[in-house]
Protein backbone atom coordinates (compact mmCIF):
# COMPACT_ATOMS: atom_id res chain seq x y z
CA UNK A 1 0.00 0.00 0.00
CA UNK A 2 2.94 2.47 0.97
CA UNK A 3 4.42 1.65 -2.53
CA UNK A 4 0.71 2.98 -4.34
CA UNK A 5 0.70 6.09 -2.21
CA UNK A 6 4.43 7.12 -2.96
CA UNK A 7 3.58 6.52 -6.63
CA UNK A 8 0.58 8.41 -6.75
CA UNK A 9 2.60 11.50 -4.77
CA UNK A 10 5.59 11.09 -7.45
CA UNK A 11 2.91 11.41 -10.41
CA UNK A 12 0.73 13.94 -8.49
CA UNK A 13 3.97 15.96 -8.45
CA UNK A 14 5.05 15.89 -11.66
CA UNK A 15 1.48 17.05 -12.89
CA UNK A 16 -0.22 19.13 -10.53
CA UNK A 17 -4.37 18.31 -10.94
CA UNK A 18 -3.37 14.47 -11.78
CA UNK A 19 -5.96 13.90 -14.53
CA UNK A 20 -8.63 16.56 -15.37
CA UNK A 21 -11.94 15.72 -13.78
CA UNK A 22 -13.56 15.76 -17.23
CA UNK A 23 -11.48 12.29 -18.78
CA UNK A 24 -13.10 10.46 -15.69
CA UNK A 25 -15.90 8.32 -15.97
CA UNK A 26 -18.43 6.41 -13.57
CA UNK A 27 -16.98 3.40 -13.10
CA UNK A 28 -13.31 3.78 -13.87
CA UNK A 29 -10.59 2.29 -11.17
CA UNK A 30 -8.43 4.80 -9.48
CA UNK A 31 -6.02 4.53 -7.33
CA UNK A 32 -5.85 7.92 -4.35
CA UNK A 33 -2.63 8.44 -2.21
CA UNK A 34 -4.16 8.18 0.94
CA UNK A 35 -7.15 5.54 0.34
CA UNK A 36 -5.91 3.55 -2.23
CA UNK A 37 -7.87 1.70 -5.18
CA UNK A 38 -11.26 2.56 -5.35
CA UNK A 39 -13.92 3.00 -8.21
CA UNK A 40 -15.59 5.88 -9.22
CA UNK A 41 -19.30 6.08 -8.17
CA UNK A 42 -19.82 9.90 -9.54
CA UNK A 43 -17.69 12.56 -11.01
CA UNK A 44 -18.77 16.31 -11.92
CA UNK A 45 -17.84 19.53 -11.23
CA UNK A 46 -17.88 20.24 -7.15
CA UNK A 47 -17.87 16.44 -6.54
CA UNK A 48 -15.98 13.42 -6.89
CA UNK A 49 -17.63 9.92 -5.16
CA UNK A 50 -14.84 6.84 -4.96
CA UNK A 51 -15.88 3.74 -3.40
CA UNK A 52 -12.64 2.29 -2.13
CA UNK A 53 -11.83 -1.19 -1.90
CA UNK A 54 -10.82 -1.00 1.70
CA UNK A 55 -12.40 2.03 3.20
CA UNK A 56 -15.69 2.43 2.20
CA UNK A 57 -16.92 5.26 0.07
CA UNK A 58 -15.48 9.13 0.45
CA UNK A 59 -16.49 12.03 -1.21
CA UNK A 60 -13.84 14.84 -2.69
CA UNK A 61 -13.56 18.63 -3.68
CA UNK A 62 -13.28 17.77 -7.72
CA UNK A 63 -10.84 20.70 -8.06
CA UNK A 64 -8.65 19.31 -5.32
CA UNK A 65 -8.53 15.23 -5.53
CA UNK A 66 -5.37 13.86 -7.53
CA UNK A 67 -6.13 10.63 -9.16
CA UNK A 68 -4.22 7.72 -11.08
CA UNK A 69 -5.86 5.62 -13.32
CA UNK A 70 -4.97 1.44 -12.54
CA UNK A 71 -5.84 -1.97 -13.96
CA UNK A 72 -5.80 -3.22 -10.60
CA UNK A 73 -9.76 -4.79 -10.47
CA UNK A 74 -12.11 -4.80 -8.19
CA UNK A 75 -12.48 -6.92 -5.61
CA UNK A 76 -15.39 -8.94 -5.32
CA UNK A 77 -17.92 -7.85 -2.66
CA UNK A 78 -20.75 -9.55 -1.21
CA UNK A 79 -24.01 -8.71 -2.03
CA UNK A 80 -26.20 -7.05 0.78
CA UNK A 81 -29.19 -8.32 0.94
CA UNK A 82 -32.49 -7.13 2.41
CA UNK A 83 -33.49 -8.04 6.32
CA UNK A 84 -36.58 -10.31 4.93
CA UNK A 85 -40.02 -9.23 7.75
CA UNK A 86 -39.87 -11.13 10.53
CA UNK A 87 -43.06 -13.68 10.49
CA UNK A 88 -45.40 -12.76 13.32
CA UNK A 89 -47.31 -15.83 14.44
CA UNK A 90 -51.01 -15.21 14.98
CA UNK A 91 -51.93 -16.18 18.67
CA UNK A 92 -56.12 -16.82 19.07
CA UNK A 93 -57.59 -15.87 22.00
CA UNK A 94 -59.92 -18.34 23.52
CA UNK A 95 -62.92 -17.18 25.51
CA UNK A 96 -63.61 -19.08 28.74
CA UNK A 97 -66.78 -19.66 29.11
Amino acid sequence: MAAIAAAVAAAAAESPGGKSMKGWSKGDRVVQATYGAGTLVEVNEHHTVIDFDEHGRRTFASRLVVLQATNEPAPNKPVKKRAAKKKVEKVEKVEKA
